[in-house]
Formats: C-alpha cells, structure tokens, sequence
C-alpha cells in the first residue's frame, strides 16, 4: 500500500508510485460521485491517467483539483457532448458547450475519422471546450484508425505567455500536434506546447519545489529565469515561448487556426477569463492517405526512421529517439514501477476525493492509509 509520507524515489520526497488501474478507479469513481455519467467518467479517467503514464504529469491527474474548481463556479458543465453546428461535408464545426473537453475532443475526433474514411480528408473545427488535455491524446485516436492527422489548439482568454520581444503574458501556451501511423508499430507523434514549458509543467515545479530549465519564465519586470513561482504569485510573470520568433510565430497560427478559423474565440482585451477555467479551440486535419498515389509512403517513412536512429549518439545520450518514443518507453515502465506523484498533489486529489465524499477506503487504496 502506498503512503505518501514515504521516500519514492521517482516522486521526489513524501511522494508516491500511484498504479495506474487503482488511480483510474480512483479518477473514475471521484468524478462520478460528482455528477459524470459513467462514460464520461471513463473518458476522463482515461486521459488523465494516460498523460500520466505518458510522463506529461502537467496534463494528468494532477489537472483534478483545477477541473474541480471550475465546476464549482460554474464554468464547467457536466455531461455535455459534441454538438455540430455546421456540417459542410469535408469541414465539421463542432461546439463543445463547455463540457469536459475529454469527451468533446473525443466525439469531434471520431465525426472527423468517420467523415475522413468516407471523403478521404475532413478538417475539425472545435470551439468551446473546456480544457481537452494532451494534444497527442487527438493524434493517437486518429493514428489508431490509421489516419493521418495534424492539430492546431488555443487557450483562449488566459495568456500565460509572453510574445518574443514582449515582458508580460498576451498568449496561451497553444500546443501544436501531428501524428503519422505505422503498420505493427506505435505512431509517430509529436506533441509540443509553443511555450518553452507547459504552464502544467510550472505547476509540478512549483508543487515539487524545483526549478525550471533556465530561461523559461520572466518575472514582472521582464527579467528571465528558472523560478516556477513567478507563475503563481502576483503580480504574474510569464513563461517564454520555445525558440524565441519562431515558436512565437507557430503559437499565433495556433491561436487564428485552433480559435477563429474553429468558430471560436481568440486571446484579447474582452476575452480575458478568470479562475480555473481552460477553455480551449482545436483545428483538427484528419487525411486517409489511401488517398494518395504514394504506395511507398510506409517504406519510405521507415528507411528515413531507421536512419534517425542510426546517428551516432551525442556525449550524455544513450540513443537517438523518434517523436512519441519517449512517450512509449515511459508508459511501459510507469505501468511496472507506478505513476509518480508529487505530495503536494496528492494532498490536493484527496481533498477533492473528499468533496466528492468518497469513502476513505478507495482514498486509502491509492494513497495509503495515511492519507
């Protein structure tokens, strides 16, 4: 039985090893106990645990308390499910009504992959979501229908991020994500906020007590650093984008693509929003290559892996890897070893349980009799 005044060496000091069957019960049956029908419920429980599975602890259980939060003032809505306001044939527009963006992106995904197996491409337009999580979550989906997708998402209404050359926040962290499949293998995917960190990220920093890769905040003057905590005191610093212009520049397409272009609202004066909520837009392009005179795509994509891989590794780097392999690796050992979590968090999870009224025993079953 875990207890989180234990040493686990992976979750840091007075953290646990969560399993991740026993956590997913945990999310599963919390979020029930607060309303969720069952599916929803699972839907949620699914991605959580598997953005932690896959080491994105920024957009896992740990997102628990925030959701919590915004159901409390009314921000998110229980129970709501995609709903389609334009069908254009290859284009879907597709409202999210400020349910969990969990089950929204999930039933936009397969509208788009039905509609991609018949017509051979459909772009997705997604607009008022609340918080749909890891990106590559949407690429996977579609990646195990065999399709390839790409997807361009904003935060609106909560800038967190600075624009090159500028000293306070005016963007989202607005991730970007592409996935390509492969026959008897896991897909290619690359996922990346355009912050040179997530805000989540900031958020296990700051709960775990450690710093930052330099650089990646600025403090309220404008000064760059290394301290998470610039994120949660006010007055608020911002994180800085990833590659200066350049990772600047992809976050604005993502924010008129995953935002305007989707129907949905971007970051300005009268967006701004307030408390927990996340509300995110997404363009999703979904293509069954089928479609493409390209007979050799598959062999042509894994001679150019395979070459990947045979680079003679850098000083300090056991092997090259490709986009989504640090992902795969992770899962299969956070399933043997347990998920990390940080104390802070579970402090916060078991005080949700108990909002929830969750009976001690099923807190106990994950967090040990101490909590």
């Amino acid at each position: 039985m875990p207890d989180i005044n234990s040493d686990s060496a992976s979750a840091g000091a007075s953290g646990i090893d969560a399993d991740a069957e026993r956590l997913h019960a945990f999310i599963a049956t919390m979020w029930t106990r607060l309303g969720s029908q069952p599916r929803e419920a699972q839907l949620l429980a699914d991605h959580l645990v598997l953005a932690n599975l896959s080491g994105h602890d920024s957009h896992g259980v740990g997102m628990a308390p925030r959701y919590l939060r915004s159901l409390r003032e009314g921000t998110l809505h229980l129970n709501r499910h995609a709903r389609i306001v334009r069908d254009a044939g290859a284009l879907l527009t597709v409202d999210g009504d400020m349910g969990f963006g969990q089950v929204s992106a999930h039933e936009a995904m397969a509208l788009g992959i039905e509609r991609a197996k018949t017509l051979g491409i459909c772009a997705v337009g997604l607009r008022n979501a609340h918080h749909i999580g890891r990106i590559g979550h949407w690429a996977e989906q579609c990646a195990d229908a065999g399709l390839v997708s790409f997807h361009f998402v904003n935060v609106a209404g909560d800038p967190l991020v600075a624009p090159f050359g500028g000293r306070d926040a005016r963007i989202g962290t607005n991730p970007f994500c592409a996935a390509f499949p492969r026959a008897g293998k896991p897909p290619l995917v690359l996922d990346f906020a355009t912050s040179r960190v997530a805000y989540g990220k900031a958020r296990v920093a700051y709960n775990k007590g450690v710093r930052l890769p330099a650089d990646s905040v600025i403090d309220p003057d404008g000064i760059s650093g290394d301290d998470p905590g610039v994120m949660f005191a006010e007055p608020r610093g911002a994180l800085l984008p990833f590659g200066e212009h350049k990772g600047y520049g992809l976050a604005a397409i993502c924010e008129i693509f995953g935002g305007a272009l989707a129907g949905g609202r971007t970051t300005h004066a009268a967006s701004l929003v307030s408390g927990g909520v996340i509300i995110n837009g997404m363009l999703s392009v979904i293509i069954d290559r089928s479609g493409f005179d390209a007979p050799d795509a598959d062999s042509e994509a894994e001679a150019f892996l395979d070459w990947l891989k045979a680079a003679p590794s850098a000083p300090g780097v056991d092997v090259v890897q490709t986009p989504g392999e640090p992902e795969q690796r992770l899962r299969a050992q956070r399933r043997e070893h347990g998920i990390p979590i940080d104390r802070a968090t579970c402090l916060q999870l078991i005080d949700c349980a108990h909002q929830a009224g969750m009976p001690q025993a099923e807190i106990d079953a994950v967090f040990g009799a101490s909590a």
